[in-house]
């Protein structure tokens, strides 16, 4: 019987012996419990993504409780909550004008459980005067805006001008003769004041405060001319007459200031739209997946009519905006009172 007939009857080369046997199956569940080990390490990271949030996150507020920002993250707070799955949970950390709030979240983990109630203080107007301890454009990343906040140009009732062309009239023809009060050098109120003066060629005098409250009071006491401050400061003391109202900030006007006509119109300047604005913000490295979620959730907080009644309520004009024209809007009020702060040689001491 040749060679080649006795390895077809008897295929020994195609035999394997058990040894061969039993290594072969070690190598395959080792092969398996490879696999199962890279699954293991990649299916908590893919859990982690679509379980977010799985804990509360924090909205912090770089303002003190009752403020406007702080009223309006409240709501937001409120309205989010009831459907993103976890609570968010106010932390209010004023102080240095919104810097101090603004730089914890600047700093915080980028992982969507630290995000900031964010407004144009801290953001587009203090890093323009000061040396702040954050860069807005590098360390923070604009989820939505949610509002702005308008301004009103008031005068004590008895103040000499029946409407806001009469107003321009007088002040413009007295240079240096009347006084404009703010609630601090380089404050939002301020730089809108000085906005306003300077499309109108109006010299007034700058008498600054430690906030609102001071600056209305003399105001309203005539030791000061006028000032341009928020509806939600302003609103209630026109109401009961302590305060004559001559326009509002904003162009198109403002569902929260009903019966006050633009100033952009009342006074002669189009194209003047002015606001403190409010948004929502997250450190700079925040996961994409996180941030679309975000915003997701942020969309349809802004869609409740229960919101838009409480904003109404303090006083915040509903300006909802994705990130990409929150963004632009961010570039553009920045330039603009950078301008401000350049041609009137503000400088915070």
């Amino acid at each position: 019987m040749s060679d080649h007939t006795r390895r077809a009857r008897h295929p020994a080369s195609n035999l394997r012996t058990v040894p061969e046997v039993q290594a072969q199956g070690r190598r395959g569940l080792l092969a398996a419990a490879g696999a199962l080990g890279a699954w293991s390490m990649v299916a908590p990271a893919a859990n982690a993504q679509t379980a977010y949030p799985a804990r509360p996150i924090r909205l912090m507020v770089p303002w003190p409780p009752g403020q406007a920002t702080d009223q309006a993250a409240r709501v937001l707070a409120q309205e989010m909550t009831k459907s993103i799955g976890q609570p968010i949970v106010i932390d209010n950390r004023a102080g240095a004008g919104g810097s101090i709030g603004t730089d914890a979240v600047a700093k915080a983990a980028a992982d969507g459980y630290t995000l900031l109630a964010a407004s144009s203080g801290p953001v587009s107007v203090s890093p323009l005067l000061t040396k702040t301890p954050y860069d807005p454009d590098r360390d923070l990343l604009p989820i939505g805006m949610i509002g702005l906040s308008p301004y009103l140009l008031v005068t004590a009732p008895d103040f000499p001008a029946r409407d806001a062309r009469e107003f321009v009239a007088l002040v413009r023809a007295n240079p240096g003769k009347y006084t404009f009060a703010s609630s601090g050098t380089g404050a939002t109120a301020h730089l809108i004041a000085e906005s306003f003066n300077a499309a109108l060629n109006l010299q007034a005098v700058h008498v600054p405060y430690k906030g609102s409250v001071p600056a209305l009071t003399d105001v309203i006491g005539g030791q000061v001319a006028y000032c341009i401050e928020t509806a939600a400061s302003t609103m209630p003391l026109i109401r009961s007459g302590k305060l004559r109202a001559y326009g509002v900030s904003l162009e198109k006007g403002s569902s929260v200031t009903p019966g006050i006509p633009p100033l952009a119109a009342a006074a002669g300047i189009p194209g003047f739209d002015l606001g403190a604005w409010l948004g929502l913000m997250a450190p700079a490295a925040t996961p994409r997946p996180v941030v679309e979620k975000l915003a997701a959730e942020l969309e349809k907080a802004m869609q409740s009519p229960e919101l838009r009644t409480a904003f109404n309520g303090i006083a915040v004009e509903v300006d909802y905006r994705k990130a990409d024209e929150f963004n632009r809007y961010l570039k553009m009020i920045s330039g603009r009172f950078a301008e401000v702060i350049r041609k009137g040689n503000i400088k915070v001491d």
